[in-house]
Parts: structure tokens; sequence; C-alpha cells
């Protein structure tokens, strides 16, 4: 008998029922600010925006005047305005500029899209709060009933980047997932997997490799990674060993926590290398913060109110955004207990690693207010909107999964790209699957699937939208064009849509080859 994960297991169920008392998210988050405030106000940063008169008006005050002065005297900020007024200070070494002290780690994260790498300070408090949510959702598993108590003694293997960070200077570079995993608790070093050792290891093929060999000698549990490198892994792990799927080298795999993209485009293919079925735990994990994760069964995520992130929340209409996905000066905003459910919003996050008034870049909607239950929708910059379509990524994951259900194949990556001509526009549709598909079929089926799900997207392809187009490459494509770009691995993740000039003509060139 597991007699450790029966202790386990009952002491998380416990931690469970605690931890779901009724909670009011407003003041959680009041006072998430107050410690906010109050840390950073002898910073340069809070000098400048006078966070002393915040927290006052927080501290003795009922109502919301604190939030109006927040919202007055601190303004919004992208993350081209956060790093050219405030945080390349930090990066040079600079102590006390939007948070006490200096910044040892810098998480290297380019989105999705972009060219050149945004530097995004972890702070120690950030990394202290990472992996406090992460015990937190750990002890959350006991809302899963169906699990066995064995599980609790397994390995938890977690591919990221490499722990073997670049110094520069006065601080140390890196994927996020690999400046945290290199200070995870000790307790929990006898769980962690691939260990220390493989972890530091930089160039991602090499990495692989290392895990491959070592697959065998490992009882894993749990998974943690981004669905893509994952399913690779998984792959490269059941070729080596002339197995039938993943459960032949680890039976004892129950659970496969994901983050970073939707996992349903991925749900198809990833099933067929499983030997039974498991367990999805959806996260929310960011260069910026760990913001929410899933914690039931049959539930959307929930966000953290209560460690080190403060939420506000922008309606995500042409009030707020102009066609591009860019903010306006003074958007409106709004706090936890203001939102509406069902409502796109894109979300600002105030942190203890010195980010303020931020945009993430993520767009959210709330599928349960009570619980602050949300649902990832895409990114403010990461939709197409050429003629009117307004097609979300939340559209395009779910025309990508229902293609899969129908064709039964494997679709592991896709991008649209959209493109203006003098008069009329075209969505451009890179699909990537290695099985057998007619092109003609699928983007009949796409079409159609769109102009059922999106009201706009059919009057437009009546008129502006004159052309959609589908095209199918090899799955290898699009890692090649990531590892073309030294975007291979850890948190790294193929851009959903493309619509900027020079980043068309990259692809565009990339394909020609």
């Amino acid at each position: 008998m597991a007699i450790v994960g029966n202790l386990l297991k009952k002491g998380i169920g416990l931690t469970t029922v605690i931890q779901r008392k009724k909670t009011n998210h407003a003041k959680l988050q009041k006072k998430t600010l107050i410690k906010l405030l109050n840390k950073a106000r002898f910073t340069q940063f809070g000098d400048k925006f006078n966070f002393e008169d915040i927290m006052n008006a927080a501290l003795f005050s009922d109502d919301k005047e604190y939030y109006t002065k927040f919202k007055n005297q601190v303004p919004v900020y992208d993350y081209n305005k956060m790093y050219a007024e405030w945080w390349y200070k930090a990066h040079e070494g600079e102590k006390n500029v939007a948070w006490p002290g200096r910044v040892k780690y810098f998480a290297l994260s380019s989105g999705t899209s972009e060219a050149a790498s945004k530097h995004i300070p972890v702070t120690k408090d950030m990394v202290k709060a990472i992996h406090r949510t992460s015990i937190r959702q750990i002890l959350s598993l006991g809302a899963y009933k169906n699990l066995p108590p064995q599980l609790y003694e397994k390995g938890y293997l977690m591919l990221g980047g490499s722990t073997e960070l670049q110094q520069m200077g006065t601080h140390y570079e890196g994927d996020l997932s690999g400046i945290t995993a290199g200070k995870i608790p000790f307790w929990f070093e006898r769980f962690y997997k691939p260990g220390k050792k493989i972890a530091a290891t930089r160039d991602w093929s090499e990495k692989l490799d290392k895990i491959t060999k070592q697959a065998k000698n490992w009882d894993i549990g749990f998974i943690v990674g981004v669905p893509a490198w994952i399913q690779l892994l998984m792959e490269k792990i059941i070729k080596e060993y002339g197995v039938n799927n993943i459960h032949d080298i680890w039976p004892n795999l129950e659970i496969f926590c994901h983050g970073g993209v939707s996992f349903e485009p991925y749900k198809q293919g990833f099933e067929k290398l499983l030997g039974r079925p498991i367990t999805y735990i959806e996260t929310y994990l960011a260069s910026e913060g760990f913001l929410a994760y899933q914690t039931h069964p049959n539930s959307d995520m929930r966000l953290v109110l209560n460690n080190g992130i403060f939420f506000e929340f922008v309606p995500f209409n042409e009030n707020n955004f102009d066609s591009d996905g860019t903010m306006v000066e003074r958007p409106e905003t709004l706090m936890i207990d203001e939102v509406e459910e069902g409502k796109e919003y894109a979300l600002l996050i105030s942190t203890v690693s010195g980010t303020w008034r931020y945009l993430i870049g993520d767009t959210i909607k709330f599928t349960n207010k009570k619980n602050a239950e949300i649902v990832i929708t895409g990114r403010t910059k990461h939709f197409l909107s050429l003629c009117g379509e307004h097609l979300s990524v939340d559209n395009m994951n779910k025309a990508i999964e229902l293609a899969s259900k129908h064709f039964n194949i494997d679709i592991r990556e896709f991008t649209v790209v959209g493109k203006k001509a003098e008069t009329t526009f075209a969505h451009n549709w890179y699909v990537g699957t290695d099985d057998k598909i007619e092109e003609a079929a699928l983007e009949q089926f796409i079409d159609k699937t769109l102009c059922e799900i999106n009201d706009d997207y059919p009057v437009e392809r009546k008129h502006a939208l004159r052309e959609m187009k589908v095209h199918v490459l090899p799955t290898k494509t699009f890692y090649d064009f990531l590892a073309s770009k030294g975007k291979t691995g850890g948190q790294n993740k193929f851009p959903r849509v493309i619509k900027k000039k020079e980043q068309i003509e990259d692809w565009e060139n990339f394909l020609s080859k």
C-alpha cells in the first residue's frame, strides 16, 4: 500500500475543502494591491506615481476611491513603453526601479511572433509567488476523486527551457521555465524529472535525446509542458522503445498539465499516443507570472487573486483598441467585481516583478464570475479583422478542432495569414498535418465551420473577404521555421496569426526555400 500517497491524498483532500470556502474577490484584489503598493512605494516608479497616496486611500476608505486614484495616477503600459521608460534601467543593473532591489533574472520572451526577444523581469518575489501557486495547484488535486493514492509518490516530468541561464553582467537571462525549474524547493527534487543535469541542457534536440534514454528508468505520474513539445517527446520515446503507446513506458501516467496554447487542436493526435484516458489540467503560466489554473474537473481556469498579481480588465472593443489591436492611451478598465460573463476582456496586470498596469496581450472571457473562472480566447493582436470579419483565435482553434475530428486527422500546428489586396482581402491558412487530406475538402470544411460559429465572417465572405485558401504542410515545416529563429522548445510556440508585412514575407520566403 502506498502509505505516503494515502496520507498526501487525505491531506490534499482536506486542503481542497478548506480552499472552497466563499471568498470576496474584490476584497482579495484590494489586499493584493495594497501589498504591492506598500512594497514598491519607495521605488522610482512608486515615488513618481505617488503610491503612498493610493495606498492610504485603500487603507482608510471603504469605497473604490483607491482604484480611481490608481487609474488616474498610473498610466497603462505595453511592453515597449514599460521597457523604454523603466525596465531598461533594471536591465542595466539599476536598483529600486519598479520593484525593490536589483532584478537578478529576466525571462526572454518573444510572445509567439515578434522577431526580437522581450526581457521580462523575474524578481525573487515572483519566483516565490510562482512556486506558491504551483503548490496550490498540486493541493487542488484533491478535487479529482478518480486519482489513485500512489500517484502522489510518482515523478513529475517538467519539460521546459534550460536551467543553465546566460549571465549578462548583473543578471541572468533565459526561459521562464528554466528560471523557475532552477529554483524548485529542495523537498520537490526527489519527484522532479528530468533532474538538474538534463534540465541544464541548452540544445533542445540533445535534451530530448537524454530524456528519451532515461525514460524507461522513471516512474512518471505527471507531465507538464507545452502540448507541441510534449507530443514530440512522447512520439520519440514510443519510437525508441518500439512500444505501442506511452503507457507502455509510464504505466502510472495520470495527468498532463498543459498551458501556453489551446490544447483542443492537439487533443486528437495526443490521445493516439496514450494507452488509456488521462486527466488534463489547464494552466495559465506566462513570463509575467502564474495567473490562473484549473482547480476542479469539468471547470475552467480560476484566476489567482491573492498571490502577488492585481488584475484589471479592458473591454476588448473598438473604444479601447484600434483595428491592429493596439490599446488606446486611456482605456476603460474594470475590477474583478465589475466584469460580466461572456464578454471579452484584455488583461492588465500589476505584479511583484515591478509590472504595473501592464497589457499582457491575452484576451479572456469569464465563464463563471462567482468562481473567477476564465477561458483564454486569444491575443489582442492575434486576430483578423481586415474588413470586419472579427475572426478570433478562439474561432480558429474551434475550426481546427472540429476539422481534426471530422476527418480523423492529427493537426499539430496551424497559422493564418491575412492579406490586403487593392480592393479585396484574403485569408491563407497553413495547416500542419502528416496525415493525408485533400486541401479542397479541408478548406471547404473550415470555411463552412467559420460561417457557422462567427456571425460576421459569412457576411464578409460574400463581399470584401473574397479569398480563403488552405495549404497543407508537413508538421516539421512549422518546427523548422521556429528552429530557424532560435525558438525551439521551452515556452516557444508558433503564432496563430501572421499579419505584419515583414513577418508575412519572412514566412513566405521560408516556405519558398
